[in-house]
C-alpha cells in the first residue's frame, strides 16, 4: 500500500504519518516526486485496519499496489528514477554507454580499452576481476588484482568503474574499488547477496536470468531496494529460447515493459544477447530505439587473444562506429549521446 500525501503537505506530517506505521512495526519508504509525496507501507496490512490513516493530516489517500513487487513499482514512484554516479546521471535524457573487456586480464589490456573506450565517449569502463564460468578450469578472473587494475584505470581516463560481484565476500572488496556494482545473471535470485549490495547503498546493475520472467525479476530487485538501497539499474541481457544462431534471445519487449510497470532505469547489454560481435552494433541500436537508459557492451583491445567471450567482443574500431551511429539516432527518439572519437 502506498498513503498519497497532500500536495501541500509539510515535513511534520510526513513525519506524523511515518511514526505511525513504525510504531506498528511496518517499513517505511518515502518518496518525494515533484508534485507530492508518496509513503510506502512495507508488512503485514492487517494491524492498519482499525488505524484511520486517511483521517490524519496531510493524507490525500490510500492506494493499494497490486504487484508483488512494491519499492520498484511504477504505483509507488511515478516518476523516472535517475540514479547519479558522481555526475554521471542515469536515467535521464543522456544515454550512457558503460563498455570494457569481459574481464581484466592484465594492466596493458585494461588501460588500453579504457583509453580507447574514454576517447569515444563511453562514460563507464566494465571489467570482471570476479569470473563466474560454466566450467571450473575456465579463467576466473583475478579478483581483488584486477580492481587495483581498474582503479588505476579510472584513476588513468577519469571512467567511472563497474564490475560484477558474486559473493558476499566479493562485495566487501570491491567496494572500495568499483562505483557501481554488477549483479550477473547467475545470481539473480541469490537473494543473500541481493540483500548484502542492498545494505551497501552502491548503485547496483542488476542483470535479468536467462530464465527470469520480468515479474521475476523486479521481485528480485525489491530485495535490493527493501534494504534501503534505490539505486538500481535493470539490464536486460537476453533470455534462454529454442533459438541457437545466437548465444541468447534479446528480449527488446522488457524495454518498453520495465519503462511501464517501473520507474527503475533500464540498459541493455547486447554482447551477451547475441554472443556474436557481428550482431551487437544492430541490437544495440534496437535497444535505444526501444527505450533503453544505456548499453553494456564489451570491448578488448584484441578479441582474438581474450581469455573469455572472444566471439562476442567488439574491437576499440568497431566500438567507436556504433557510437558514431548512436550519436546520429539518440537525437531522433528524443535522448542525447555526446560521441567523442
Amino acid at each position: 500500500m502506498i498513503i498519497v500525501m497532500k500536495k501541500d503537505s509539510t515535513e511534520k506530517e510526513i513525519q506524523e504519518v511515518s511514526n505511525v506505521l513504525i510504531s506498528l512495526g511496518l517499513g517505511v519508504h518515502v518518496s518525494e516526486g515533484k508534485e507530492r509525496t508518496i509513503i510506502g507501507v512495507i508488512g503485514d496490512k492487517r494491524v492498519l485496519n482499525d488505524v484511520p490513516l486517511e483521517l490524519m493530516s496531510g493524507v490525500e489517500k490510500l492506494v493499494p499496489i497490486m504487484e508483488s513487487y512494491k519499492l520498484a513499482s511504477k504505483t509507488f514512484k511515478p516518476e523516472p528514477s535517475i540514479i547519479d554516479v558522481n555526475g554521471v546521471r542515469i536515467g535521464g535524457k543522456e544515454l550512457v554507454i558503460m563498455a570494457g573487456p569481459c574481464a581484466v586480464e592484465n594492466r596493458e589490456q585494461i588501460l588500453e580499452a579504457a583509453t580507447k573506450i574514454k576517447k569515444t565517449g563511453a562514460q563507464f569502463l566494465r571489467g570482471g576481476a570476479f569470473k563466474p564460468r560454466t566450467s571450473p578450469y575456465a579463467f576466473q578472473g583475478l579478483e581483488e588484482e584486477g580492481l587495483k587494475l581498474l582503479k588505476e584505470a579510472k584513476e588513468a581516463t577519469g571512467l567511472q568503474i563497474i564490475s560484477e560481484v558474486t559473493s558476499e565476500r566479493a562485495v566487501e572488496i570491491a567496494d572500495k574499488y568499483v562505483d557501481v556494482f554488477q549483479i550477473g545473471a547467475r545470481n539473480v535470485q541469490n537473494f543473500q547477496l541481493l540483500k548484502e549490495v542492498g545494505r551497501s547503498k552502491k548503485p547496483v546493475l542488476f542483470k535479468r536470468g536467462p530464465s527470469t520472467t520480468i515479474d521475476e525479476w523486479l521481485n528480485a530487485a525489491e530485495y535490493i531496494i527493501s534494504e534501503g538501497n534505490y539505486n538500481v539499474i535493470l539490464c536486460e541481457r537476453g533470455i534462454r529460447t529454442f533459438e541457437t544462431a545466437t548465444r541468447n534471445t534479446l528480449d527488446i519487449s522488457a524495454v518498453p515493459v520495465v519503462k511501464n510497470t517501473s520507474h527503475l532505469p533500464i540498459f541493455v547489454d547486447p554482447s551477451h544477447a547475441a554472443g556474436k560481435a557481428k550482431y551487437v552494433p544492430s541490437l544495440s541500436m534496437a535497444a535505444i530505439a526501444a527505450g533503453a537508459d544505456g548499453l553494456i557492451i564489451e570491448v578488448h583491445p584484441n578479441p582474438k587473444c581474450a581469455l573469455s567471450d572472444a566471439a562476442q567482443q567488439l574491437t576499440p574500431e568497431s566500438f567507436d562506429s556504433l557510437c558514431k551511429d548512436i550519436s546520429k539516432i539518440a537525437p531522433i527518439i528524443g535522448r542525447e549521446f555526446h560521441y567523442a572519437g
